[in-house]
């Protein structure tokens, strides 16, 4: 099976969360003696459900070798999870909507380096897939307090796909 590639626009991703950028505050206000714009709400945050506390990490991403293929998927049904590219490299974004996951629905969106994504709780999603080099990624996610943060909780649920999925470049 492959799948081809999609710019991300906020319209196209809207079903799987949010697109972080600028250009998609809701409010900009202008602080700091106005010598700063703030590009306000630009994600909705889900992270304290059953006990959850938010969790700011950096993940840092090597890119897999061509042809690159899709082989799991994982969601988070608590909570959203926040990536947004520090090296200002191009990354793909794979998804597929909240329910029981159909291999037919994923999707593959190429996001510029300058464009964060917010999963939706329960958004099926692939793993960040850097393209151009080691790339870092300023993660806000769901941690428990019952249990190491971001380690072993109940979660994120990972699935092994059927076949594999070629992502065409």
């Amino acid at each position: 099976m492959k799948i081809t590639t999609a710019p991300l626009t906020t319209a196209s991703f809207a079903p799987y969360g949010d697109v972080i950028e600028s250009g998609t505050a809701k409010e900009i206000r202008t602080i700091n003696d106005g010598n700063t714009q703030r590009f306000h709400d630009l994600a909705t945050l889900s992270l304290t459900q059953q006990s959850g506390m938010p969790l700011l990490n950096i993940f840092r991403t090597t890119p897999l070798a061509l042809p690159l293929l899709l082989l799991k998927m994982e969601r988070h049904p608590l909570s959203s999870q926040a990536f947004v590219p520090l090296s200002n490299n191009p990354y793909l974004v794979v998804v597929a909507p909240p329910g029981e996951l159909n291999e037919a629905d994923i999707k593959v969106f190429k996001a510029a380096g300058n464009q964060g994504v917010n999963y939706h709780p329960g958004t099926w999603h692939h793993y960040s897939l850097a393209l151009e080099g080691v790339s870092d990624f300023l993660v806000i996610d769901r941690g428990s307090p019952h249990q190491d943060p971001g380690i072993g909780e109940d979660n994120c649920d990972e699935i092994t796909l059927s076949q594999p999925i070629e992502i065409l470049l």
